[in-house]
């Protein structure tokens, strides 16, 4: 068992290294543009790449709070940031992430907790997501109504379909917090082409180890309020703090909204709203590998939306790509320290 988890670990740091290489060699852009444009990020590339450490700091409570186990807050930590290196390193986020965070989580609180602990994680993440995306609507909403950005019928609708979608997410999620999910995802991947076989001789094999993953999932969410919603506010203020990033560097372009107090605030405020929509055609699109040119085109259209130069739209675009390679870099090398 300890040889099998070895070469998983290795596959999944050869994984990692292969995704750095393609990104540094998939930009739109040459070298000399690249280095230009790092240029002109000069030393505010510290506190762009520097936030995430607490971005990472606050997924790594949030997780804790769900692990309720003897594991230190720093071993959370690391695997937190390798996880999402992976997930970002992989096609559909969590193909890699998640299933290394079980592996080595397994090592400290078993196979059926970690599982537990790591899908309902991974389910708290995307509550966060889709309550930031439902919760900006109403932000966009009442900025418009002082006049600060356009409110046109074809707004109306888009944030009619995004309401609509999210609700049904919300619903989901529920069921999913209350009956768990592992039996229903292998029930789903059972009729998926390719993976129907293993999915189902999976099934078949460890039915009951499933069905004690889905009580623990469902107990968690039952027995311990306050550790649920004490994740999901930590998961979501994780994703306000993401928005200092884009504040960083439209701060650097000379974006303030007037300067001041007052005009920094609603400067973040539009970076909130910038990482809304992004991160909501990101995710829509996820199936890419490294979200390969989603990511680029959702800064480009959020940050028009707001009134903003395209240009401004692929500068930032550009810099996210960088610091995202940084931390995929710093996450695999995690994975070789013991």
């Amino acid at each position: 068992m300890a040889w099998t988890k070895q070469r998983l670990n290795n596959l999944f740091f050869f994984i990692g290294v292969a995704a750095v290489v393609i990104m540094l060699f998939t930009f739109d852009i040459s070298f000399a543009e690249l280095w230009q444009h790092l240029c002109h990020a000069g030393y505010w590339l510290i506190p762009i790449i520097g936030i995430w450490i607490v971005i990472y700091a606050i997924n790594a409570w949030a997780w804790r709070c769900i692990i309720k186990g003897k594991v230190s807050f720093l071993r959370i930590y690391l695997l937190t940031i390798t996880g999402y290196a992976l997930n970002y390193a992989t096609p559909v986020g969590g193909l890699g992430g998640e299933p290394y965070r079980i592996m080595e989580l397994s090592k400290d609180i078993g196979t059926e907790r970690a599982t537990s602990s790591v899908i309902l994680y991974a389910m708290m993440h995307f509550l966060a997501h889709f309550l930031l995306w439902f919760s900006t609507i109403f932000l966009y909403l009442a900025l418009a109504a002082i006049g600060d950005l356009p409110m046109t019928p074809v707004i109306g609708v888009i944030f009619a379909a995004i309401i609509v979608f999210c609700l049904t997410a919300f619903y989901v999620l529920s069921r999913g917090y209350k009956n768990g999910v592992a039996v229903t995802i292998f029930g789903w991947l059972s009729h998926i082409p390719g993976v129907r076989g293993w999915a189902t001789r999976f099934h078949e094999s460890h039915a009951e180890k499933l069905r004690h993953v889905d009580e623990q999932i469902a107990a968690l969410h039952q027995q311990d309020k306050r550790a649920f919603y004490s994740s999901l506010a930590l998961e979501y203020l994780a994703r306000i703090v993401q928005a200092l990033e884009i504040l960083f560097m439209l701060l650097l372009f000379g974006v303030d909204c007037g300067g001041g107090f007052s005009g920094i605030t609603l400067t973040f405020l539009h970076s909130i709203l910038i990482l809304s929509l992004t991160t909501l055609m990101a995710n829509l699109l996820g199936f890419l590998p490294m979200q390969l040119g989603v990511q680029e085109g959702g800064f480009v259209v959020s940050i028009a939306a707001m009134g903003l130069s395209a240009a401004l739209g692929i500068f930032v675009s550009i810099i996210c790509r960088v610091r995202e390679i940084i931390w995929i870099a710093i996450g695999i090398l995690l994975m070789k320290i013991k």
